[in-house]
């Protein structure tokens, strides 16, 4: 169960009504078929070992002793198996039916843990044989042998710190008062839920919501396990329709009507950190019992994959929804600047690049929700060394095309100045020899917004400041920085939705070449007229940085776990080493460059993950990467994925 991952297999198993005998048969097959694909947590449907659908049959003897006989023959048969297994039967105790979950491990009955919510609405009438189960745990003998009976359990394995699982049964789910909610504040980081819900038309979309957003609201991973064919169709029928959910997420869906067994690795250590986070999330396990179990420490194979782009929604119509959001909140949150601060005019520094373009984009959105004319937004464009033709060109363009004002200011000669008064070689193309050209650039802009009364824009984005990738007081600095949250790999699909959804072709074609211009600072002069200084060639890929910066800040990972996600996530992309390289390089530039983070200007959040010291991440400037880089140092390339 390395790095947190567990896994957990919903089963539904081909039965005959009220054949105990034969139905014990398919559980078994199908028990065994799941420990052999590493199932450490395996659900079967409600009241599996009979059929939901038994009716009346339910109040016979012989059905009720057959379903006992069933229950020993397949705890018999988890012997030797340390999953927790969970099978549905009706149970009478003191004189009352109980629609029950067994929990099986071992050869041994760990518990029975009863139905909490009885429906007697609309097709359903178990109020005519089952009573509702009460939360106080009571001792239930079955064959001279004392099993926990109660809804108030909890399953605590000692496999996995924070492995907590517990139970509830169809219904509960549907009721105001879940017994899971119960259950996750006890501790419960996965909950089971053993269901017999019938197909009627829609009814697959609003169950498939409820699974997730209980996984959601209560941070847990949820195995949901339904009843499928084989169940009576005399007035229902069942499809099977098995889930495995995690934090609002469906990791696994089983096809319906196919009684398809379903696997998912559920993360409890990235559920454990949410709870973490969270200080409304308070547990507290008074008045339940807890069951140790022990189970042996192996590794879990994952088939469960992990977006490469963790920020960017892979589905298109999500996509292009997501970029019409954060523009609004981009140009919002600069609207509101403007309106308290009264300016009417804006400054930004454009160079042709991905990151000025989408802050200029922003700035004219703002400036049109303002009733602003665009034309008191100064598009200033500073060429020097670095420059080259293609994107001064677009600088010009994008400005022009947008109606902004467009001025240049050539800074060759200031910053030549400034190297003659440092007593800087300025063929010497150092750190002094590039930033002195930022901080000139940045000047210039502060400068210009004082004499006409405007505001400067920032144009640096969330990925180069977990970086560090920006000048201090260089373009580190603004009056408001409108990408500060946006990593990366979103600016580039932010300014290809704003090029597929202009109304005006000249435009689209600007944007459409900046997109497929190198990201550079442009700092070193270029070769035969083309960029020589590529970032992702001196910092590493942006897509990777992103992964880890959203699977380190969001998720809490460590470097080893977001290592192993990473290869599977970009095989065949990248080499391992590779990926090692830039991990590496990622904690060592993310620690030293926290004071860069400390006084960052005001900028909107626009996402899940920030590095406001305002907000998101509050990280001393001086704190120590010794233990993230140490777990670096001792990965091995080719480690199982």
């Amino acid at each position: 169960m390395k790095h947190g991952f567990v896994k957990a297999a919903a089963l539904t198993p081909g039965i005959r009504v009220a054949d105990t005998v034969y139905n014990a048969g398919q559980i078994k097959k199908e028990m065994d078929e799941a420990v052999e694909k590493g199932a450490k947590i395996i659900v079967f449907p409600e009241l599996c070992i009979t059929g939901y659908t038994c009716a009346d049959l339910f109040l016979q003897e012989t059905l009720l002793e057959g379903a006992k006989a069933a229950l020993r023959e397949i705890t018999a048969h988890t012997k030797g198996k340390d999953s927790l297994i969970f099978v549905g039967l009706p149970l009478e105790s003191k004189g009352k039916l109980y629609n029950v979950a067994a929990v099986l491990q071992d050869g041994k009955i760990l518990a029975f843990i009863p139905k909490a919510s009885i429906p007697n609405y609309g097709e359903f009438y178990e109020a005519r044989h089952f009573a509702p189960g009460k939360e106080e745990v009571e001792d239930f003998l079955f064959d001279e042998v004392a099993v926990p009976f109660g809804t108030h359990i909890l399953l605590s394995c000692d496999a996995m710190e924070g492995l907590g699982v517990a139970c509830e049964i169809c219904e509960d789910i549907w009721a105001p008062d879940t017994p899971s909610t119960a259950h996750a504040l006890a501790g419960a980081t996965v909950i089971v839920n053993l269901s017999a819900s019938n197909e009627t038309v829609g009814k697959d979309s609003y169950r498939a919501d409820l699974v997730k957003a209980t996984s959601a609201r209560l941070l847990t991973g949820y195995v949901y396990s339904s009843a499928g064919e084989g169940e009576s169709t005399q007035d229902l029928v069942f499809s099977g329709h098995n889930m495995i959910a995690e934090n609002g997420t469906i990791l696994a869906q089983a096809s319906r009507f196919a009684n398809e067994s379903i696997y998912g690795e559920i993360d409890i250590h990235r559920l454990r950190h949410e709870r973490r986070r969270m200080n409304t999330f308070v547990q507290d396990a008074k008045g339940y019992r807890i069951i140790p179990v022990h189970m042996e420490k192996g590794e879990t194979s994952l088939t469960r994959s992990f977006d490469p782009l963790p920020f960017v929604p892979s589905d298109e119509t999500k996509r292009k929804h997501r970029c019409n959001e954060i523009l609004s909140i981009q140009s919002f949150g600069l609207k509101k600047r403007f309106e308290h601060t009264g300016c009417q005019r804006a400054v930004v520094g454009i160079s042709g690049g991905l990151d000025s373009t989408l802050a200029l984009l922003v700035t004219v959105r703002a400036f049109d929700m303002l009733g602003l004319p665009r034309e008191n937004i100064h598009s200033v464009t500073m060429p020097c060394f670095g420059t080259t033709d293609r994107t001064y060109d677009n600088a010009c363009k994008l400005a022009r095309t947008l109606g902004t004002a467009l001025s240049e200011v050539n800074i060759r000669e200031a910053v030549s100045l400034h190297f003659r008064d440092i007593g800087q070689d300025g063929s010497l193309h150092d750190v002094t020899y590039e930033n002195s050209q930022a901080r000139e650039r940045t000047q210039v802009l502060m400068d210009i917004a004082n004499k006409v009364g405007g505001l400067v824009i920032g144009t640096g984005d969330m990925s180069e400041l977990a970086l560090g990738w920006a000048t201090y007081n260089g373009d580190h600095m603004s009056m408001y920085g409108v990408n500060a949250g946006v990593p990366k790999t979103l600016v580039r699909h932010l300014v290809k939705y704003y090029a597929d959804t202009c109304d005006r072709e000249e435009l689209r074609e600007v944007l459409l070449d900046v997109l497929d211009t190198p990201v550079s600072p442009e700092l070193l002069p270029p070769v035969d007229g083309r960029i020589s200084q590529k970032t992702e060639d001196l910092v590493g890929p942006y897509e990777l940085h992103d992964f880890f910066l959203y699977y380190m800040l969001r998720c809490g990972f460590e470097p080893s776990k977001i290592y192993r996600l990473a290869r599977r996530s970009f095989a065949g992309q990248y080499e391992d080493a590779v990926i090692l390289k830039w991990l590496t390089n990622f904690y060592r530039r993310f620690f030293q460059q926290q004071f860069k983070r400390s006084c960052l200007p005001d900028g909107p959040k626009v996402g899940s993950v920030a590095v406001s010291p305002r907000g998101d991440l509050r990280m001393p400037s001086d704190a120590c990467a010794s233990l993230w880089l140490a777990q670096v140092e001792e990965l091995e390339l080719g480690t199982d994925k």
